[in-house]
């Protein structure tokens, strides 16, 4: 039964045989590194990897780091690698996505660095076409669109605010700020690895780290490629990181806008690109509007629900004013959000 099933997500519903069996060489260094975090999702995991098995780019690895996974996810991990001598599994202590992929990171060995969320899955041509293009416009960074693939309903919607072609770097960092149509997104770009390893870039121990980190990657890119495809499916679930949102999710994605300041105070960009920063912080303010009345509704707690939102607005004006000492409050940030239970009790002891 258990080989039944592994043989079943191998395949990935996809005929048997097309898939990439191995690499010529076992030294060979590979172009690509495609970095993985696995972490209890057995449902998910197998259809990643296949869809990576079957790409028509040839020349990459696959690093999959197990980050303590309670499920059958690490036997899945294990058996793709037996199959597949570029597949590499990292297996460790449970340390949250960031760490995970700074470990795979760490023992990566291609020119170009790729990272795919383990719920999720690619076009078969992903990998190709973001290759062709850094190489083809010699871009430190391509991107693709995508798709959200809601699974509760089976359907697919595109994601609509797009623009493609060549954009320099204050182009391309303009956009991504923006945050609408280069979106701060780590799973939908290829970058050239001395993005990371030039600059000691690695991810931040938070939810959000993709916002935290990409500025950072875009403000020493000299060339950033957009491809107006969707070639990266986005699984929309009942795990997914929005799905499960709650106060302390909603207080690093405020952290976010205050290490986004400071990488940009950091590169002498703030003053260059302060109302591109300033349009992130609204940006984020509405969502966060949205993320505190979601999770006083799911607790069915709405006192306390409009002190939230004044201390998100309230904090993310601070994070814009010119005087403000960023480092300062790296240093020493409190939490913004309350739970709706605490601040419920806060009410009733008034």
């Amino acid at each position: 039964m258990e080989a039944a099933f592994l043989e079943r997500i191998t395949n990935g519903g996809s005929p048997a045989g097309k898939g990439r069996t191995a690499l010529t060489e076992r030294n060979h260094v590979p172009e690509i590194s495609v970095i993985i975090p696995v972490y209890n999702v057995e449902k998910f995991v197998g259809k990643c990897l296949s869809s990576l098995v079957q790409q028509t780019f040839q020349d990459f690895e696959i690093i999959a780091v197990n980050d303590g996974s309670t499920d059958d996810s690490s036997m899945i991990l294990h058996h793709f690698a037996e199959k597949y001598d570029f597949i590499h599994v990292i297996d460790k202590e449970n340390g949250g996505m960031s760490k995970a992929r700074n470990a795979g990171m760490s023992i990566a060995c291609g020119r170009y660095f790729s990272f795919v969320d383990s719920d999720d899955y690619v076009a078969p041509t992903f990998l190709e076409e973001l290759y062709r293009a850094c190489v083809e416009y010699d871009a430190d960074i391509s991107c693709c669109y995508y798709y959200y693939h809601y699974l509760s309903t089976d359907v697919l919607f595109e994601y609509p605010f797009r623009c493609k072609g060549v954009f320099t770097r204050e182009e391309a960092l303009d956009k991504v700020l923006h945050d609408v149509q280069i979106q701060s997104l780590v799973w939908n770009k290829l970058y050239r690895r001395e993005l990371f390893t030039d600059y000691s870039i690695t991810f931040p121990a938070m939810t959000f780290e993709d916002m935290a980190t990409a500025n950072k990657l875009f403000a020493h890119a000299n060339r950033v490629v957009v491809l107006d495809r969707p070639l990266y499916y986005y699984n929309q679930h009942q795990y997914s990181t929005l799905a499960t949102i709650d106060a302390n999710k909603i207080n690093d994605f405020i952290y976010a806008m205050a290490l986004v300041r400071a990488s940009l105070e950091k590169n002498g960009l703030y003053e260059k690109y302060k109302k591109s920063y300033q349009a992130l912080v609204r940006k984020t303010c509405n969502c966060c509007y949205l993320y505190v009345f979601k999770i006083h509704t799911q607790k069915k707690c709405m006192r306390g629900c409009m002190e939230n939102m004044k201390r998100v607005s309230r904090t993310l004006r601070h994070y814009s004013h010119d005087d403000m000492s960023i480092q300062a409050l790296i240093n020493h940030l409190p939490d913004v959000v309350a739970s709706p239970e605490k601040l419920e009790k806060d009410f009733s002891v008034r």
